[in-house]
């Protein structure tokens, strides 16, 4: 995810059109960037695709990703 942080409500958007929401987010140390959960159209689910969330009005840029998020170094 790009600058900010998701939040729940936030829209996720595929261009113009609404795809889903947020439902939980937040700051991750380990990632050092804002990490969240969503709902969105099951066509647009795979690992890897590009959409956006719209922070506060600004869009910032997300990729889904599969769990887990964050592997610890061994």
């Amino acid at each position: 995810m790009g600058a900010g942080i998701p939040r729940d409500g936030n829209p996720v958007l595929a261009g113009e059109e609404r795809v889903g929401a947020v439902t939980s987010g937040t700051y991750s140390p380990s990632l050092e960037q804002g990490a969240g959960m969503a709902y969105v159209r099951a066509d647009l689910a795979e690992s890897g695709t590009e959409l956006e969330i719209d922070v506060r009005g600004k869009r910032r840029a997300a990729r889904v990703a599969s769990r887990p998020l964050y592997r610890k170094a061994s």
